[in-house]
């Protein structure tokens, strides 16, 4: 018999402890800091919780090591993951890119199945018990809380998440309590997260959205690009956010469907049907007015009380240029409040990929967004969490054995 302790009630947790508690010798305990369990579940996918993505592979995550996924995407991974949600009565659909949602559009119906599991597996859930230290006493762990209330047990989960968007119960502490015991934390920075950029241009055009290929570096995501008053924000620059530490531009190619010679000749055949259109006009029809104001501007000509047939050559190459890559200058990213998840982690080196044990410490167990393993925007992130969590409670439950 094992007494199991999960510190975390989300994603990762929640499959862990329904896992490990199949096996009924053993007596498995969610410790959560907030008043409830999966808040974070609730807000993924805009309140529809995007459960995984049928394209997730290796090339969407990130880490030191990625390939400390392997085990995972070979033994439990979208497709064992649909089954295990099939099973406890989550309809599914398949949308655009991949993402996969409940057919009911309700993050809600995802965290209730899990919470209704928990239950008949027999899975005690105590809320408010924000853990303050982990004590390795050699034959299993002391946890205390900032309550001074202290609990035993053989085996300790630390499921806390990351960094990323405290305000949902994430506030970094599992990286503290692992470090405590051992284990090495690589450098901790925001992603999937809005991108900060330099200049006044953004700001100019503040709420108003583009559809776009965003280059940074050698990655390229397509999709809407909103403009805000700090910089970039958007699908494709949350993904991209992930790179950042190597790139100091991003770019917009904001006629995606055109090439830079196609875009040329259709601004050379619009002078020549409107010859006399003022340049502030100049784009109507084709980009959002305030946009084709702005990068008319930004490509150095002036003034739009101009007539379009005043353009030289050189003024339209370098329009098309600034069309096909508007490039923007990178200050750094928003806050931890505004991150989605949480870039760097636990050195995955010190655990098992196959059962996500700690090789320092016998009994400790790390899984989800702790861990040096985070994924782009569109439901990877939450397979990662699945797929420990899984990986965990079928070793605990003795699954693996």
């Amino acid at each position: 018999m094992k007494n199991i302790a999960i510190i975390g009630g989300g994603a990762s947790g929640m499959v862990c402890a329904i896992v490990a508690s199949q096996n009924k010798n053993n007596t498995v305990t969610i410790y959560e800091r907030g008043k409830r369990v999966g808040k974070k579940i609730l807000a993924t996918g805009n309140g529809r919780c995007n459960m995984t993505n049928i394209y997730a592979d290796i090339s969407r995550y990130h880490g030191e090591d990625t390939s400390f996924i392997n085990y995972a995407t070979d033994n439990f991974w979208v497709g064992e993951t649909l089954d295990f949600f099939s099973e406890l009565g989550i309809l599914y659909k398949v949308e655009d890119e991949g993402k996969v949602y409940p057919y009911s559009d309700q993050a809600s119906a995802v965290l209730d199945v899990l919470r209704l599991k928990l239950e008949k597996n027999g899975v005690n859930i105590v809320t408010g018990f924000e853990v303050k230290d982990i004590k390795n006493q050699g034959n299993g762990f002391l946890i205390s809380d900032y309550n001074n209330r202290c609990q035993k047990a053989d085996c300790v989960v630390i499921a806390t998440g990351g960094k990323a968007a405290p305000d949902l119960g994430s506030n970094g502490s599992g990286y503290n309590i692992l470090s405590r015991l051992g284990h090495h934390i690589s450098n901790l920075s925001p992603s999937l997260v809005q991108i900060k950029t330099a200049g006044d241009i953004p700001k100019k055009l503040k709420g108003i959205k583009v559809n776009a290929a965003v280059t940074l570096g050698e990655n390229q995501e397509t999709g809407e690009v909103l403009f805000t008053d700090y910089g970039l924000s958007g699908p494709p620059v949350f993904s991209l956010s992930a790179y950042l530490d190597k790139n100091s531009k991003i770019s917009l190619d904001i006629m995606s469907e055109y090439s830079r010679t196609d875009i040329e000749s259709l601004l050379k055949e619009r002078i020549s049907k409107n010859p006399e259109i003022l340049l502030e006009d100049f784009l109507v029809g084709v980009l959002n007015k305030r946009v084709g104001q702005v990068i008319i501007k930004d490509s150095g000509i002036y003034p739009l009380s101009r007539l379009a047939s005043t353009l030289t050559d050189k003024e339209i190459s370098d329009l098309a240029d600034k069309i096909k890559h508007w490039e923007f200058e990178i200050t750094g990213t928003m806050s931890w409040n505004n991150a989605q998840v949480t870039k760097g982690g636990a050195k995955t080196r010190e655990f098992n990929p196959q059962t996500m044990e700690s090789r320092l410490i016998k009994g400790l167990y790390a899984v989800g967004e702790v861990l040096d393993i985070d994924g782009d925007c569109g439901g990877f992130n939450l397979q990662w969490a699945w797929s420990s969590g899984y990986l965990a409670g079928s070793d605990l439950g003795g699954m693996n054995k």
